[in-house]
């Protein structure tokens, strides 16, 4: 575990990269903003996780780090122990963490609930939408810290090592680390997790749905081995990709209700999606 800081004082806020190892997009903005070594105005911390599964290149070494929090110093795998440690440096800070996905091309956020911590810092960022996790969040930094992931974009691409560098500034900005320019998104929608949507063992698989985009009862929205699969009631895909997951699709999802605007219409918007 790397463990760089920018600013004098003891950081309340850090930004962590490379939870997984093959995700290197988190990394490269970490790298941008220590070369760039902005004036901050709140002291950061910087966290490169795993650096062993980074410089394999895999997602993970033994367990997958984001799995297991909060981790023991005496467990058997690398990641357990990692958990451990890492949860123990960023105990306290609020923290922003860089991921990314096969599943989408554009940044979203994921927290806990779309409750404090997402309102003062996801309408600042450039991202579509606001998954909410609660329910889904074993084993995960989410469950353990004040943190907001944010899936940069496709997997091993350079337009998601940009968009992190573009999220860890904004993020900076939204924390008071740095001087603001952006204004907040005046809507952003938050999707709750419902479900998994389970796959079973195949040769080929198919998504034909896009992701935060509704799926009507009776509709298609993927195939194993060329059957299709229909939904059985309305919903909204997340993090849902042919082969992102070995033993599911990705996650069945509502509109929740929407982050940046007034909060009656929350209860609008959770209204007009359970149909």
């Amino acid at each position: 575990m790397r463990i760089e800081q920018l600013g004098d004082g003891e950081p309340e806020i850090a930004i962590l990269a490379a939870v997984h190892g093959d995700e290197p997009c988190g990394v490269h903005a970490v790298e941008r903003l220590l070369a760039d070594d902005p004036a901050v105005e709140r002291p950061v911390k910087f966290v490169v996780a795993n650096e062993r599964a980074l410089a394999r290149g895999v997602r993970y070494t033994e367990s997958d780090l984001n799995r297991v929090f909060p981790g023991s110093p005496d467990a058997d795998s690398h990641e357990e122990r990692l958990a451990h440690y890492l949860l123990n440096e960023l105990r306290g800070l609020t923290t922003f963490s860089m991921h990314s996905t096969q599943s989408y091309d554009e940044p979203f956020a994921v927290v806990d609930e779309a409750g404090a911590l997402a309102d003062s810092i996801c309408p600042y960022l450039s991202v579509d939408a606001v998954v909410e996790a609660t329910g889904f969040t074993e084993g995960r930094l989410v469950e353990y810290a004040d943190v907001v992931e944010v899936e940069c974009g496709l997997q091993g691409t350079s337009k998601a090592a940009e968009n992190a560098v573009t999220l860890a500034y904004e993020f900076l900005a939204a924390v008071g680390a740095l001087p603001s320019e952006r204004t907040p998104a005046e809507e952003v929608p938050v999707f709750r997790l419902r479900k998994l949507v389970p796959k079973r063992t195949a040769e080929e698989y198919a998504v034909f749905a896009a992701n935060f985009q509704r799926v009507a009862a009776g509709e298609p929205f993927a195939a194993i081995d060329g059957e299709k699969l229909v939904a059985d009631e309305p919903f909204y895909p997340v993090l849902m990709s042919p082969y992102g997951y070995e033993e599911e699709f990705g996650y069945a999802g509502e509109l929740s209700g929407q982050l940046g605007g007034d909060p009656v219409q929350r209860d609008s918007a959770t209204r007009s999606s359970s149909g």
